[in-house]
């Protein structure tokens, strides 16, 4: 059978690939945002114009973000991907992502299997939600109306979580399923042994960020952990050249994938190629990254996040945040003093961290959404291959 898969943003694409990779049939990809390269050595072929655009994939996180992509040409973009949907001709269709790349889905498929993954929309985002935020991010706070007549023709729709299951069937799609967190099973185990480097101490998990939010989060968390006892490591994704400006601190590259910093006596590092490393050793976190914190979250490692300009972790991203992770997540202003005081009160008192570290794991929940969403796929599609080899 050719599989198409249509998914919009980094982390869906590797949810894709995962799930694509266990089905055992020929796959097509269609990525919507960026260049979709976690579908390299998984399809046959990836599909559309596979462009960059200034936001990210985060086109109304701001006004400057939609602005930006707009001058980029997000519109004409978005028509070549709408003919390569068109143009190409699926046995199935499998959609990673939310209402937006299910319209898409739904287009390619054209009455042939469909199958939607939807790791972003989730109940918890509704809890105590204003009104005018609700508003605003209804499509990614909820599954709206909209979502849910496309729903009626898929075979199945995935879930992140329970509370969502529980709602999404209340509101009437009873082929909807959860079985476990998406966000876990993209973890892998620790990359290495940290140990030569930071010893045995507990760490403190400085997570910025890929999507820019870094050029003004990384220092500002650096400033913080000056204030604070646990040694602070970087998970950094990027090249060394790409690390932004840090006034005040000297580095030194001590192995390919690894720079030391140093600052009034105070040392941090920045790993690559490490971020389970990191996290499972962390005893808290520093961040502005959206599933890198949900990871952490689900690890039991409690997060103190604060607002940046963008692309990314605005502030209405930083509050939906808050929604989705409840206590395990301290919000505060992006100042050094009030993200280090907030970080000290959740280690100076333990029945905070205590209860930070339970909501964590309970909200982002056990891994096996991938695994169940691809056996369930692997499954109905032997058996409609086999009804219709008989039919």
């Amino acid at each position: 059978m050719r599989v198409l898969f249509v998914s919009n943003g980094p982390t869906e694409d590797a949810i894709g690939a995962r799930i694509a990779a266990q089905l055992g049939h020929a796959i097509w990809a269609l990525p919507l945002v960026g260049r979709g390269n976690a579908y390299q050595g998984v399809a046959q072929e990836v599909l559309g114009p596979r462009k960059e655009m200034p936001s990210g994939g985060f086109l109304f996180g701001s006004l400057a973000n939609l602005v930006a992509d707009l001058k980029a040409g997000f519109l004409s973009m978005s028509l070549a991907q709408w003919q390569a949907a068109w143009a190409f001709q699926p046995d199935a269709v499998v959609v990673v992502g939310d209402a937006y790349a299910l319209s898409v889905g739904v287009l390619a498929a054209r009455g042939k299997p469909l199958y939607h993954v939807n790791p972003l929309v989730s109940a918890h985002y509704l809890e105590a939600v204003r009104p005018l935020e609700l508003l605003l991010d209804w499509g990614g706070s909820d599954f709206t109306p909209y979502e849910r007549l496309l729903h009626r023709k898929a075979q199945a729709v995935f879930v992140r979580d329970e509370p969502s299951l529980r709602r999404l069937r209340r509101l009437g799609v009873p082929h909807a399923y959860w079985y476990g967190s998406f966000a876990m099973d993209l973890l892998p185990p620790p990359e290495r042994d940290l140990a030569p480097w930071v010893g045995e101490e507990p760490l403190l998990a400085l997570l910025p960020g890929t999507r820019g939010d870094e050029a003004f989060s990384l220092p500002l968390m650096l400033e913080a952990a000056l204030r604070l006892p646990l040694i602070p490591a970087v998970a950094w994704a990027k090249g060394w050249e790409a690390l932004p400006p840090l006034p005040g601190w000297q580095s030194q590259e001590v192995a390919p994938e690894a720079l030391r910093l140093e600052r009034d006596g105070k040392t941090a590092w920045v790993f690559r190629g490490a971020f389970s490393a990191i996290l499972h050793r962390s005893r808290l976190a520093l961040a502005t990254a959206g599933t890198a914190t949900e990871q952490a979250a689900g690890l039991g490692v409690p997060a103190v996040a604060f607002p940046t300009p963008g692309p990314q972790f605005t502030r209405a991203f930083a509050s939906r945040q808050k929604r989705l992770l409840g206590e395990a997540l301290h919000l505060t202003e992006a100042q050094p003093d009030q993200v280090a005081a907030a970080a000290q009160r959740l280690l100076q008192n333990e029945d905070l961290y205590a209860r930070a570290s339970l909501a964590g794991r309970e909200r982002i929940g056990p891994p096996g959404g991938i695994q169940g969403a691809a056996r369930h796929i692997r499954e109905d599609l032997h058996r409609i291959g086999s009804f219709h080899a008989v039919c």
